[in-house]
């Protein structure tokens, strides 16, 4: 029973039937639906032990926003069960065709059944009968009783139990059904339902209906003779194939008629004062989603704060202000006496390298629940006398500095480079939370409210409940200086509470290599990237705008030339006006809004005129102009006259760097305009900078980890490795391969990497996808060694559910344990891409720290 209802035009949250004021509002959520619809909503979402909790997520998602929507004062989620029930003794074919739900769901059911129990929410079933019948007589029962009735689900079949006081919500598109609504699609109200279905049948179901007739037919037969049981009086009088099937299936429709027809007269043992909408069991709901990783779903849940409910490992009872230098110089004693503690900084900017210092946190690695919080800059009235960055950086600058005593963090990259910004020094930088948290588990979130909420059960103080948000949003600097003292010590106090968690679990996974020697190095060496900032040469800058703003406006002159007439070259709108109503070129798809004018569109129409041609070439020089040329001077940063990027270090699942604000590993180069771009980034004088890339890097890795004596032998000799696949493939020497030939053989090497298809192959080359199976059936034949790693690769990652790189990164693939084949091609995809990519990462990573060594060694400038 899955088939949508009818759709009537009301929107749910604006409904009158719906009225908060009325004291009996009972919905009745189909809960078995709901799964299912979670289910196949949420994809690939499990904790970090492997147990699928998608549809759990979705399901409390969703019925918390229908709680929260509509405020029910009675409500029930009815289940149906495995047990056979009374319609299979009726006909034993009965739902025979319905398939095994999907693996990953099968361990959801239970838990979501806890679910629904923790919330206080009334779970319902019974063995024998489905949950449209326990639906069915709730529903009567309760508009006995005077309640208005909200049935929750898209099932077809329940719309016979509507009436004055029954509608149906399908909370997926917001649409309502009442018995007014029921007419377009079974010729009549609730009554009708039963009838048409009974004629047409329900393959979903497996309910026999008459072969032949669909619920138009059906409904055709009930207008003219009135019900079910008058067809069959009036079958002789039904003509040709129709009537045929009519006669011969009387019994078939009668039977199905049985099926459909929902009982409504349950012996249910409890009163609908049983179903009184009430307060969460908070500790089972809070143990529960603490063992799913679920427990931000707390979140906005009233009455009360949720989390008060939580054994948490975090007390905010002892967090002391530090307003004077007497008291300064007895925390900094604590810290050296302890020899590790946890850092964090308050600030006025997510940009490191402009933030102003607002205050210091400190939280001691001595056991105690004592975190200290030091005001340096905050500025509103009455404001208590403070200490100076100065004075701080006298009395903490030498525990910073000493490498003997360690610091911990949450993203200390960020506190390093505006402790750098504001002449503080620091070494002995022991551990990063949020960078052993990606090393872990690379696929989960690794913010400290996330890694809190996981780790501690502790829902921290949120920023905006100290600065506001929107209009009225403040710096950190206003907030007072009391108020400030329990979010800023917090965040210390739970960096530390996570290190000693995650250290285990570094050390437990067996990650300590890759972590110690090659992420945690790696932050001083970015720290030092993004806080020296590279140079721009701006009057080049502004040569090259002034250049693009006449190219651009030339194209524009020709564009309009060729068209004919003149438009806004930026209306996607416009454009495709021109292109398919004046000119008359074959159109694609179209959007809402008029004609896809995207690229793919505009390459296909490149060679049928020159319009299409043209605005490819505008368009590029316009993303050059507005994206770098323009922008880029503007990002520079006043006070070093310098523009500074971030890099993550904690984004790229394969342990690939990132950069953002400005993305500096993007700056154009395959045009001659985008190498001028590059130019513009310059060294000061009598100095230069140095370019060095790995030479196909990632093939290299390929033919290790493979162990294919031919690939290996061909970067031995130092050959071109495209040139050399390319005689192999084609089987020519290797003087004779021809450009076309190493350009097929190039993508072919890359595409094997990348898990490229045939048909993706085909596209790109031209060549179809059969000639490019040809290709890479040729290559694996040629080259069996890559053959047989990526197949033993593919097998392990099934078996396993993650893969890792040299070092020992690892992976973990969810989409292998999905159902559907296109998912789970995705994920045996990136398990063969993931070793190569993910270990070049972690060799330009390496290399990295020692060129950072070598210059720190030698006291390069």
């Amino acid at each position: 029973m899955t088939t949508d209802a009818a759709s009537p035009p009301a929107d749910p949250k604006a409904d009158p039937k719906v009225d908060p004021k009325q004291d009996k509002r009972l919905f009745l959520v189909d809960g078995s639906s709901f799964i299912f619809r979670a289910f196949f909503a949420v994809r690939h979402l499990s904790t970090a032990d492997g147990l699928p909790t998608n549809a759990v997520f979705g399901f409390a998602q969703m019925m918390k926003k229908l709680v929260k929507d509509f405020a029910p004062t009675h409500i029930a989620v009815v289940f149906d069960t495995a047990e056979p029930t009374f319609r299979h003794k009726i006909y034993d074919q009965y739902k025979a065709n319905r398939d095994e739900p999907p693996e990953d769901l099968k361990p959801q059911f239970d838990l979501i059944r806890q679910l629904v129990d923790a919330f206080a929410w009334k779970r319902l079933q019974d063995g024998g009968y489905e949950a449209d019948d326990i639906i069915g007589t709730l529903s009567d029962r309760a508009v006995a009783e005077g309640y208005e009735v909200v049935i929750v689900s898209s099932d077809k079949d329940l719309c016979q139990l509507l009436g004055p006081h029954v509608r149906m919500l399908d909370t997926m598109k917001d649409k309502w059904t009442g018995p007014d609504d029921l007419g377009e699609r079974f010729g009549g109200g609730p009554e009708r339902v039963v009838d048409v279905l009974a004629l047409a049948g329900d393959t979903s179901d497996n309910i026999p209906g008459i072969p032949g007739v669909g619920e138009k037919t059906a409904v055709k037969l009930l207008d003219q003779f009135g019900s079910l049981e008058g067809v069959f009086e009036h079958a002789d009088e039904i003509k040709g194939k129709l009537g045929e099937k009519v006669r011969d299936n009387i019994e078939s429709a009668r039977l199905s008629r049985r099926l459909v027809e929902i009982k409504r007269d349950m012996n249910l043992d409890l009163t609908l004062d049983d179903l009184i909408a009430s307060e969460p069991n908070w500790h089972e709901l809070t143990e529960l989603l603490t063992k799913l990783e679920m427990v931000k779903l707390l979140d906005d849940l009233d009455p009360g704060d949720a989390m008060a409910h939580v054994e948490s490992a975090i007390s905010r009872d002892h967090y002391e202000l530090v307003l004077d230098a007497e008291k300064l110089d007895r925390v900094v004693g604590e810290m050296k006496k302890a020899g590790a503690f946890a850092v964090d900084l308050e600030t006025t900017s997510l940009d490191a390298t402009q933030a102003e210092m607002v205050g210091v946190c400190l939280c001691a690695d001595d056991g105690r629940d004592t975190a200290y919080y030091i005001p340096v800059r905050h500025s509103y009235l009455g404001v208590p006398k403070q200490l100076t960055v100065d004075q701080v950086r006298e009395k903490l600058g030498p525990i910073l500095a000493d490498p003997k005593i360690k610091k911990v963090g949450q993203n200390i990259k960020y506190d390093w480079t505006v402790f750098l910004t504001h002449d503080f020094v620091m070494h002995g930088v022991a551990f990063d939370t949020m960078l052993a948290s990606y090393v872990v588990e690379s696929e989960m979130s690794h913010g400290m409210d996330a890694l809190s909420l996981r780790y501690l059960n502790h829902k921290p103080i949120a920023y905006s409940e100290m600065t506001g948000t929107g209009r009225n949003q403040k710096s950190f600097a206003e907030v007072p200086v009391e108020d400030a003292l329990l979010y800023a010590a917090e965040d210390a106090h739970v960096t530390r509470e996570l290190w000693k968690i995650l250290e285990a679990k570094v050390e437990d996974g067996g990650y300590h290599d890759l972590y110690y020697d090659i992420e945690l190095p790696l932050v001083e060496v970015l720290t030092k990237m993004e806080t020296t900032g590279v140079l721009l040469d701006v009057d080049l800058f502004k040569t090259l705008s002034k250049e693009a703003a006449k190219k651009l406006a030339d194209l524009e002159k020709q564009i309009h030339a060729e068209a004919g007439k003149e438009f806004n070259l930026n209306s996607p709108k416009q454009l495709g006006e021109i292109l398919f109503d004046k000119l008359g070129l074959p159109s694609g798809r179209k959007t809402k809004t008029g004609y896809s004018t995207n690229v793919a569109v505009l390459e296909r129409l490149a060679d049928q005129h020159p319009v299409p041609r043209l605005m490819l070439e505008y368009r590029a020089f316009h993303k050059l102009k507005s994206t770098y040329i323009d922008a880029l001077p503007q990002m520079i940063n006043p006070k070093t006259g310098r523009l500074h990027t971030n890099y993550n270090q904690t984004i790229a699942a394969t342990g690939r760097l990132s950069s953002q604000d400005p993305n500096l590993q993007n700056i154009p180069i395959r045009t001659p305009e985008g190498r001028r771009i590059r130019e513009a980034f310059i060294a000061p004088e009598g100095r230069l900078l140095l370019s060095a890339d790995y030479s196909q890097v990632e093939l290299r890795i390929m033919a290790h980890l493979a162990g294919d004596k031919a690939l290996i032998e061909a970067f031995h000799q130092g050959d071109d490795i495209h040139r050399t696949t390319a005689a192999q493939v084609f089987g020519v020497q290797p003087e004779d391969v021809t450009p076309e030939m190493r350009r097929n053989s190039k993508a072919i090497n890359f595409g094997i990497i990348y898990g490229m298809s045939a048909f993706r192959l085909g596209q790109d080359l031209e060549i179809g996808t059969k000639k490019a199976q040809e290709f890479i059936d040729t290559y694996f034949d040629r080259f069996s060694g890559v053959k047989k790693f990526i197949d033993a690769t593919i097998k392990e990652a099934h078996e396993k559910g993650y893969v890792t790189t040299m070092m020992g990164r690892r992976r973990n693939i969810p989409e292998l344990r999905a159902k559907d084949r296109a998912t789970v091609g995705f994920g045996e995809r990136i398990a063969v891409n993931t070793p190569m990519q993910g270990t070049a990462a972690d060799i330009i990573k390496m290399a990295m720290i020692k060129l950072h060594h070598r210059i720190e060694d030698e006291k390069l400038p």
